[in-house]
């Protein structure tokens, strides 16, 4: 198989994101980020005029497989991306591909991270990039907690039976990336989480009693990783934040970080828009964002549902390939 056909692109004409290009980075072995950011990249070229190419975790035989944490064929499309949207979990690329991802982030573009994300990384402590590891000695947390903002700790709601509701943070409800958002709701459980002083925390999650979007708030007694007893949803978890992270290189990472992010949560209007206003705001184009951004499904959207070896077998990049509407 071509080198060429390892990933998939898609190329708005019409739209406030023509001439914006955004790498996607798919890579999850539970949360079917290989079906959730295609949709993602479809939704923001068809509707919105972006450049979207998404990259997958490829096995030696040229099929996208999550489980294969080695190899993340196009990583090159980097040097030209302004926005990189990253879905990924215990990843260790080799040092060529990595270096791609590390430039990216010391040129201080910016980073669009969901969910696994805040453990996105996992290197041996011999490894030249053994900091980025989310177990990593000598930067705590490693890329996810000393960039993203947190690192895995654990989940807070009952995973697989409690879902999340998204609540806005009063003091944030005019902040652009929520632009029209409303009804935030996701299958995927609230992921615990402490991001630092410097982040601007735009919306919370409450645990709900079920995996419906009526279900009841949960109700019930928790202690954190720090060994506090508290209710479990007050205060309830950060699940949105932004941060400004000064890096090595002396330039400055715009970052907005989303716990949630399986597949089955990109059904959620609310989401979908918190992310389209999320690439506007990312890449310049704030004064842009729309009061109400069209997040219409393109095409075919049938996700399968989260789980461990649940991913669609002998899938190929190509297979994604289809023309956005």
């Amino acid at each position: 198989m071509t080198q060429d056909r390892l990933w998939v692109e898609y190329v708005g004409t019409r739209g406030p994101g023509v001439g914006k290009h955004i790498v996607f980075l798919a890579g999850d072995e539970e949360y079917r980020s290989e079906e959730a950011l295609p949709q993602l990249a479809k939704i923001l070229a068809s509707r919105h005029g972006f450049k979207c190419t998404v990259l997958f975790s490829v096995n030696d035989q040229g099929e996208i497989d999550p489980n294969h944490r080695t190899n993340q064929p196009g990583l090159e499309a980097l040097k030209t991306a302004d926005l990189c949207v990253m879905m990924l979990r215990f990843r260790t690329w080799p040092v060529e591909q990595m270096a791609h991802f590390v430039d990216y982030w010391k040129a201080g573009k910016p980073i669009l991270a969901l969910r696994t994300s805040t453990h996105a990384f996992d290197y041996p402590a011999e490894s030249s990039y053994a900091r980025f590891g989310w177990r990593s000695g000598s930067w705590p947390g490693g890329f996810g907690k000393m960039v993203l903002g947190e690192t895995w700790i654990s989940h807070w709601g009952n995973h697989g039976s409690q879902a999340t509701r998204g609540v806005v943070e009063p003091d944030q409800r005019t902040h652009p990336v929520l632009k029209g958002v409303a009804d935030v709701f996701g299958t995927t459980d609230v992921y615990e989480a402490a991001p630092p002083s410097d982040a601007t925390i735009l919306i919370r999650g409450q645990v709900v009693e079920g995996m419906k979007p009526t279900d009841p708030a949960a109700s019930g007694r928790k202690k954190t990783a720090k060994g506090v007893e508290q209710d479990l949803n007050d205060p309830m978890m950060p699940i949105v934040w932004t941060r400004n992270v000064f890096n090595d290189a002396e330039t400055t990472n715009r970052i907005l970080t989303v716990t949630m992010g399986s597949a089955t949560d990109f059904l959620n209007e609310g989401l979908r828009r918190l992310l389209v206003n999320g690439a506007y705001w990312m890449t310049g184009l704030e004064r842009l964002i729309p009061d109400r951004a069209d997040v219409r499904i393109v095409g075919k959207y049938e996700p399968s549902p989260f789980g461990f070896e649940g991913f669609r077998k002998g899938v190929r990049p190509r297979d994604h390939a289809d023309q956005p509407e």
